[in-house]
Formats: structure tokens, sequence, C-alpha cells
């Protein structure tokens, strides 16, 4: 099985967007049984919050749920418990290491660098583009899958 997080600042915007972007890509390939994926945050801001209204949206257009999603704070025992622990920018990987400790296993990558970009993905908390988020979201979510299978 392989273990996956996906980390933004809040976790309402573009991890949870990640997370179920990639479980369906999975179940689409039949393999939902081979990951764990799920999403948290690097900040305490938003814990307990459901997922955004505009990532619920822009899923809901593709007929993707986040039922039942709440957001969670990444905590120092996930680098143990995950395989890949992916960053939507910069600022993220920074606080997901000031969390973890080293990152002595490269678990941490970024996400659109699994589509051979050296890019953060902008957050639509402040820019309020989620088509532009999501469009992100998938080709990262798509290099990973054809980097690791």
């Amino acid at each position: 099985m392989i273990k996956v997080l996906f980390v933004c600042h809040g976790n309402i915007c573009r991890s949870p967007m990640a997370e179920f972007v990639l479980k369906d890509m999975a179940a689409k390939k039949g393999m939902e049984n081979n990951f764990e994926i799920a999403s948290a945050a690097t900040s305490r801001e938003e814990i307990g919050n459901g997922v955004h209204r505009g990532t619920k949206e822009k899923l809901k257009e593709q007929g993707i749920s986040t039922k039942g999603k709440y957001a969670v704070q990444l905590k120092k025992e996930d680098y143990q418990k995950y395989d890949y622990i992916i960053a939507m920018d910069q600022n993220n990987i920074r606080n997901i290491k000031r969390i973890i400790g080293e990152d002595k296993e490269k678990k941490v990558h970024l996400l659109l660098s699994f589509a051979k970009e050296n890019r953060d993905i902008a957050d639509p908390w402040y820019t309020g583009d989620f088509d532009k988020t999501y469009e992100d979201v998938v080709k990262g979510c798509k290099g990973f899958l054809e980097t690791i299978l």
C-alpha cells in the first residue's frame, strides 16, 4: 500500500483538492485499494473546518465528493506513517520540515515536481481561481501516478 499525504497551509483548499483528485484517479484505474490518501495542514487556523466552498464546487463539477473531510494538522509522527508527503508550495515545505524535522528519507515533495515543473500551486484562498488550482492539481497528480506506477 502506498501512503500519500497532501499538505497545504489550512487543509481546506489545495490539499483536500489533491487528496480527492488522486483518490478519484486511483479509483478510475481500479487501484483505490493500493493507496491510502489523506491531507493535512501546517497551520492550526482551520482545524475542524470543512472543505472550502470553492474547492467543493470545483470538485462537484467533476463528480468528486469531499463529504466527511475536515481540516487536520500535520503531526511529527505522520513522517513515519506516510511514504510521500506532498506540498502545494515552498512555504508548505518549509513548514512541514519545521513540524517533522529533517527529511532523511526524502519523502517531502512539491506536487508539481512530479509534472516536471518546479513551481508552486497558487492558493485559491487568495487568488479566488479554483479552476487554475484544479488544473495544476490534476497535472501534479497525473505526474505522481506516472512516476510511481
